[in-house]
């Protein structure tokens, strides 16, 4: 008898082949879970295409809807972070609080030993006992970065069945067995904001920080800005500003709402401050450690020494100097090509 597998289907071409290579050797149930209904339309869309897959390959499919906790969770966290200067990432939060979570507790209701996603990745069982998640044989798609947050007894139960796939045969796929979703394109921008304005978004839910100064790094006013929530570091374009070389953003300091200017020279840092830490390939880290750091989902990475400098604290010494280490994004180390662990990035430092 086949193990139950609750899968979580969007409507998009990678969760409906994952259901496809699943059955295999699973009891599919496809779950579709409404997050955010901000745009009825498409959210009807990607509804009846989960249920249009899950018809043709003859796969029960069930939907949820959690858009309170996901509006608590992953949108007022996002609103909090940038009224705070810093530069959140919604993405890595609701796949640590909503999409795992939610998907464990309902495998539990349904009585299913596994959970499953059209994630790009693989598990992998360590000579040290520890599991933990491999980066996807073909790096283009990779998203470990956004899975560095998952526990030990979550990853025992999780099957990610296209690690080992490119995204073009994954199309291949979905048109050799007549999916309708084998063309629809992939989503790009964050799902609760789709023009991708932050700033109109973040105005229209809460009182945002006033204008305030631009200024240099001796304090010197440059000029005015709109106002933190538009700004994030190592940002150069829409600074409205003239100051005859390129201008970046090194610095947000909600206190005196400031919003510090530079070269790109002067945005260069050798070391980072990470916070909030989780480890999977190792239950604490014990000693320094040589790993390669991703400060973004497509930073291809830096190599660096992290070190415990607190209870919940690590200090990374880089390689090479980096620029863009922002607050409230995701350091995220690899050891041999999995993820170590990782923890959010509180401040950029000097060596």
């Amino acid at each position: 008898m086949k193990e139950k597998v609750i899968l979580g289907m969007s409507g998009g071409v990678d969760s409906s082949v994952s259901a496809y290579l699943l059955q295999k050797d699973y009891d599919v149930l496809g779950v579709h879970m409404t997050m955010c209904n901000d745009d009825p339309e498409k959210e009807a869309i990607a509804v009846k295409d989960g249920a249009a897959v899950a018809e043709q390959l003859g796969v029960p499919y069930e939907t949820i809807d959690v858009q309170k906790d996901f509006h608590k969770n992953v949108i007022d966290y996002f609103i909090s972070e940038y009224k705070a200067g810093r530069t959140p990432n919604p993405c890595v939060e609701c796949n640590r609080s909503m999409k795992w979570k939610k998907l464990f507790r309902y495998a539990d209701e349904k009585g299913a030993k596994y959970v499953a996603t059209g994630h790009y990745g693989n598990v992998l069982n360590l000579p040290n006992g520890r599991l933990t998640i491999e980066c996807a044989d073909h790096p283009e798609k990779d998203q470990s970065y956004v899975l560095y947050q998952l526990e030990q007894d979550e990853i025992e139960r999780i099957v990610l069945p296209l690690g080992a796939y490119e995204k073009p045969r994954i199309r291949e796929i979905a048109e050799e067995i007549g999916l309708s979703v084998s063309n629809k394109p992939e989503s790009q921008d964050i799902c609760f904001i789709p023009d991708g304005d932050y700033g109109a978004f973040i105005k229209e839910r809460t009182d945002i920080p006033p204008k305030g100064n631009f200024v240099d790094t001796k304090g010197n006013i440059l000029g005015e800005h709109k106002g933190i929530i538009h700004y994030t570091i190592g940002q150069r374009k829409g600074l409205g500003l003239a100051l005859g070389y390129p201008a970046y953003v090194l610095e947000i300091r909600p206190q005196t709402n400031e919003v510090v200017i530079g070269k790109d020279e002067e945005g260069l840092h050798n070391g980072i401050l990470v916070k909030d830490l989780n480890f999977l390939a190792i239950e604490d880290l014990t000693e320094e450690m040589r790993v390669l750091v991703r400060i973004r989902y497509n930073h291809k990475g830096t190599y660096g020494t992290i070190k415990k400098t607190g209870t919940d604290e690590v200090t990374v010494l880089l390689e090479e100097p980096l620029r863009g280490i922002t607050p409230g994004q995701s350091a995220v180390f690899y050891v041999d090509n999995y993820l170590l662990g990782g923890g959010t990035i509180v401040s950029s430092k000097d060596f």
